[in-house]
């Protein structure tokens, strides 16, 4: 009987008990949880993961910006191409414009006039495209730049191509013919002016690619001031050399006499003053 009772009170116990130690047995299991030691090399890797990913993303944002670089000088070749294509078609043309300064022209070399003809084409191709050009390279830098800066950069490409084919025409109508005469001029009885193909295309560059440089002067002082590297105080304290390093470009560039001088050096000085009321009334430096 109290066997019973006993083996009655055990049977009553054993329930708490084992509440108890199933309360104990959750608690147990609970605590690595709580813990989550594992969950901290977890975070570790998923981090790792997530740089990986960023830096997969870097190196995807730098290939598509050399793709699109490739894209654009594949552009601009293109362009080229097209513009020499069609220069081609009208080389007999252009020959008989460019020769005008100096008349009939000699080759010395079975391929030389073959060359030249390429030469020119390409050359003439180029200038044809230099306007596509200038809007690849601006297609290009266009992202990296704000909205103030892409209506700035959207004035200064067309005015750069037209300031580059005013230096190539001035120089072409102006100072080529005068140069050629000066130098047609230095002939005597004994020496007889002699021009080849390939001699006169190369002066004929020599002189046309430093003007169409030089007519980018307003635009290049523009710029400085623009980024405070240049005032209209500094320019207006430069003139009269300005004025002095014309003339002595002028004499250097076309014969001996006032005159001619005067008409290489005035277009110059008219840039630099262009240049000047430019920085001091519109960009206010």
């Amino acid at each position: 009987m109290q066997e019973d009772t006993i083996s009655g009170n055990e049977r009553q116990i054993t329930p708490e008990e084992a509440a108890r130690l199933a309360a104990e047995r959750r608690e147990r299991v609970d605590k690595p949880h709580i813990e989550v030691p594992e969950d901290d090399d977890s975070d570790v890797f998923v981090d790792e993961a997530e740089e990986d990913e960023e830096a997969d993303d870097g190196n995807m944002s730098l290939v598509a910006h050399l793709e699109e670089l490739r894209a654009r000088i594949l552009r601009a070749i293109a362009a080229v191409a097209v513009g020499s294509i069609i220069s081609y078609w009208f080389i007999d043309e252009i020959m008989a414009y460019i020769t005008l300064p100096v008349g009939k022209l000699y080759y010395l070399q079975p391929a030389e006039a073959f060359l030249m003809y390429v030469k020119i084409t390409v050359f003439s191709g180029f200038l044809l495209a230099l306007p596509v050009i200038f809007y690849q390279i601006w297609r290009f830098i266009l992202p990296a730049l704000t909205v103030k800066e892409r209506v700035v950069i959207g004035i200064l490409v067309p005015s750069s191509v037209l300031l580059f084919f005013a230096g190539l025409a001035f120089a072409f109508f102006l100072v080529l013919p005068a140069a050629v005469r000066f130098f047609m001029g230095m002939g005597s009885d004994a020496l007889a002016p002699m021009f080849t193909l390939h001699q006169y295309f190369d002066f004929m560059l020599s002189i046309l690619l430093p003007f169409g440089a030089v007519f980018e002067l307003p635009l290049v002082l523009v710029v400085l001031a623009r980024f405070g590297i240049v005032t209209s105080a500094f320019m207006r304290s430069k003139r009269k050399h300005i004025i002095l390093w014309a003339f002595v470009l002028g004499a250097l560039l076309t014969p001996p006499d006032v005159f001619t001088q005067t008409m290489i050096a005035l277009p110059l000085i008219l840039l630099y003053e262009l240049s000047y009321y430019v920085v001091k009334y519109v960009l206010r430096k």
